[in-house]
């Protein structure tokens, strides 16, 4: 795949047939728009290509009102990759782009720069200043830039139209197994493994770490999780997103929120690996613990509770490719 971080400005990129939204955990409607543009690419002789906005214009426009991110970006890329995309354009979203008109955004980026010749757009997608832009936009300018456009309706899950908030608020409430519905596979999130404060070997349950970013998570608490990534077989183990507030000041600005798993059945070397969690159940929310007694006896009870839901038929149910 080539992931490039805005268009590229060399003239000999091969035309490609371009699908254009936030893909924020690449959901089964997500899917839908990507695999028309997969399926165009291939009548056409076109590559098949995405185009993705970061940060996220809402994270842009109001960072403290803006959704819980579901996907990091290695996820995003991961998760078009999975569904054809061979080709990724990565726009940033700064003031330059907020004020584009939409007709430059057309004319330069989508024509001149990504060479698209196939756009292919969802039923609610607007760009450029004051998000004028729309599909209409994009039509009535098609034939003076030699690029057709489709327009992918709505993908629903009975009444409910399947999208990035309906995935946010299964995993808000806790319902994994109703976001690996939307989503098409557990909900997962990546990372590599980075040196903690060793605390929880020091009470006997030791953990590999993920750093997440500041903004709060899409899924707080503590899980049930499978984890791949560190031999041929996944590792079984329960996980604690949080800020850790038995032994952190959450209100400390430099406490980060922070992705720990205890993981069952399992010894070597960690550090630096890159690996992926996948959420299978939540077994309780993060709460403070009076003491490191407590915790302790509550991160025991966690891991057996674990483990038996683990080795239930709901688990292998579950379970992703």
């Amino acid at each position: 795949m080539q992931v490039f971080r805005g268009p590229p400005t060399a003239d000999r990129q091969r035309d490609c047939a371009l699908a254009i939204g936030n893909f924020d955990g690449v959901h089964r409607g997500h899917r839908e728009l990507l695999a028309r543009a997969v399926e165009r690419a291939r009548e056409a002789s076109l590559v098949p290509a995405a185009m993705t906005f970061e940060p996220h214009p809402r994270e842009f426009f109001a960072p403290d009102a803006a959704p819980a991110r579901i996907a990091n970006l290695r996820d995003k890329i991961e998760g078009l990759a999975r569904a054809g995309i061979e080709r990724v354009f990565i726009e940033r979203f700064d003031w330059r782009l907020a004020r584009l008109p939409p007709e430059e955004f057309i004319d330069d980026i989508l024509v001149r720069r990504c060479h698209a010749r196939w756009v292919l757009v969802g039923d609610d997608f607007r760009f450029g200043a004051r998000r004028a832009g729309d599909s209409a936009l994009l039509r009535a300018r098609a034939d003076a830039g030699g690029y057709r456009v489709e327009q992918i309706g709505t993908v629903a899950e009975g009444a409910e139209r399947i999208s990035s908030s309906l995935v946010r608020a299964a995993l808000s409430d806790g319902d994994l197994a109703g976001a690996a519905r939307l989503l098409g596979h557990p909900y997962r999130i990546s990372g590599r493994v980075v040196h903690g404060a060793r605390l929880g070997r020091t009470l006997g349950f030791p953990t590999i770490n993920l750093l997440l970013p500041r903004r709060r998570p899409a899924v707080q608490g503590i899980f049930a999780v499978r984890v791949q990534g560190l031999g041929p077989a996944p590792c079984d183990g329960v996980a604690s997103v949080g800020l850790r507030p038995t032994v952190a000041d959450a209100a400390d600005p430099r406490t980060r929120w922070l992705l720990e798993v205890h993981l069952f059945d399992f010894s070597g070397e960690v550090y630096g690996r890159l690996v992926q969690v996948e959420f299978l159940f939540k077994l309780r929310e993060e709460r403070k613990f009076e003491s490191l007694e407590a915790l302790t006896r509550a991160i025991g009870e966690d891991a057996r509770h674990a483990r038996a839901l683990l080795s239930s038929p709901a688990a292998f149910a579950l379970a992703g490719p």
